[in-house]
């Protein structure tokens, strides 16, 4: 048997609902002739084979004289389908036995398994999405917060297309512009004076500056999309699993006031102004005053500072009550080896309130891990903070039209176009022939080709959308 691939038109079929027990589940078939097929294992075959497009047949599906489950499907008819094919779904009762069998039914049928994301690549390939609409699917299905959701909405909804769509025309209008000075001779054609040897300068300066911003809105995205690690960190006892259980609505670490309680650092999945969070609590950093940890002890220090280094966000706590001691300035004075965000917390307000002036004239807020005071304000600032560092990325502004890039690819493709636009200008700036130029300016309009999907490869396809759910 040939290898199934992504360009045939083979009618597929795929569970498209999460496998085991649930009241429904749904398989998805799409293909010429899938109609036609499903009827020959349903009761109605030809209520099933008349029934028009965007409408709903109800019965059962048989193998041979068995029935296998009573069922709803769904009927399209081409081009009004998702794959822009014709397509049916099956809404059967949940449960795996249940799918797997009339998954059974279906390959002895005539389907073949759907490759992940085949559907979205027929969709692509039929002309009814572009690559940022279809990409933007699998962001709302690895979705994790209410945020992340509306942005990826975003995308779906076309907003990155129209500004793609917006720059490529931009830069078809200063390609054409410069060929058609190629086209003639000096003494017949002469650039305008303030043009360099680029006419359509200013059009290219624009065009840079928007995809400058575009790429810096990646920073902030990918912090709603992929979420962020956040460190308790402090001396023992300061608090730190209080807080951990505060921000996460339950007892997860255990709280005693035996200082060294929390030994290995404990994480757990926490959203803060919409941003998914690995939230993580370590294990007391002692000072050089204090007992010999034990062992263990040790070890989970240790790993509480591995985690420091990696975390895109700490929070500190100090103990109130025992005030801002001097490892604790130890800590902040100790350079970071990277620039990462730090909040500092003065915990146990509620019985030793913040001194003021603070020390050391520090910003510090004040809260309650244990009363829930100033819990609301750190939330702000922990959104604030993060984003205030992702927002930082490329420097760049919001984009037109609130576009914003949703994956990394699209990074690249956006950094890639920017550059060859840079180097176009800078070959301008030297009064390089138009010949040296234009093929810049060809890149540039590939590389936003391909974010779009209107230039691409087979193999470039074929591992976008291998990353794909089945069934999607």
């Amino acid at each position: 048997m040939a290898k199934p691939c992504y360009g045939d038109e083979s009618p597929i079929a795929a569970l498209a609902t999460a496998s085991g027990e649930s009241a429904l589940a749904l398989i998805r078939c799409s293909g010429t002739g899938c109609v036609e097929l499903l009827s020959k294992v349903f009761s109605r075959p030809a209520k099933l084979r008349s029934a028009g497009g965007n409408t709903i047949v109800h019965g059962w599906i048989r193998r041979g004289g068995e029935s296998i489950d009573e069922v709803l499907i769904f009927v399209y008819r081409p081009p009004r389908s998702y794959t822009g094919e014709e397509g049916a779904d099956i809404s059967c009762h949940g449960g795996t036995a249940t799918a797997r069998a009339l998954m059974d039914v279906l390959r002895a049928a005539g389907f073949r398994d759907s490759l992940p994301g085949e559907f979205s690549f027929r969709a692509f390939i039929n002309g009814k999405l572009d690559l940022t609409r279809l990409e933007s699917v699998m962001e709302l299905v690895q979705a994790k917060t209410g945020e992340g959701r509306r942005r990826a909405l975003g995308r779906l909804s076309g907003r990155l297309r129209e500004e793609i769509a917006a720059l490529r025309g931009l830069l078809l209008e200063i390609l054409a512009e410069a060929e058609l000075y190629l086209d003639y001779d000096e003494t017949e054609l002469s650039l305008p004076g303030d043009a360099g040897s680029l006419p359509g300068r200013e059009k290219a300066e624009g065009a840079l500056e928007r995809l400058r911003n575009l790429a810096g809105t990646w920073g902030r995205e990918r912090l709603y999309q992929e979420g962020a690690l956040a460190v308790i960190a402090g001396r023992p006892n300061a608090g730190k699993s209080s807080l951990f259980n505060a921000l996460l609505g339950e007892d997860r670490s255990i709280v005693t006031e035996i200082p060294g309680t929390t030994r290995d650092w404990i994480e757990a999945a926490v959203s803060i102004g919409g941003i998914p969070l690995r939230l993580t609590d370590t294990a007391g950093l002692r000072g050089a005053g204090e007992p010999e940890p034990d062992r263990v002890e040790r070890i989970g220090v240790q790993r509480s500072r591995e985690l420091l280094e990696q975390a895109d966000l700490v929070l500190y706590l100090i103990d109130g009550s025992r005030g801002f001691q001097d490892d604790d300035e130890a800590f902040l004075a100790k350079p970071a080896s990277r620039n990462t965000p730090l909040l500092l917390l003065w915990n146990k307000a509620d019985i030793a309130p913040l001194p003021d002036p603070p020390p050391g004239g520090r910003a510090f807020l004040s809260l309650s891990a244990k009363t829930g005071q100033g819990l609301a304000g750190l939330c702000e600032a922990v959104a604030g903070a993060l984003e205030g560092g992702a927002g930082g990325e490329n420097g760049g502004s919001a984009s037109r039209n609130g576009a914003a890039l949703g994956n990394r690819r699209q990074k690249e493709l956006v950094d890639r176009a920017a550059a060859a636009l840079e180097e176009a200008l800078n070959l301008a700036d030297r009064g390089e022939a138009l010949e040296l130029i234009a093929p810049s300016l060809r890149e540039a309009l590939d590389a936003l080709g391909e974010i779009t999907g209107e230039v691409s490869t087979a193999e470039i396809l074929e591992t976008i959308f291998s990353k794909f759910c089945v069934g999607k």
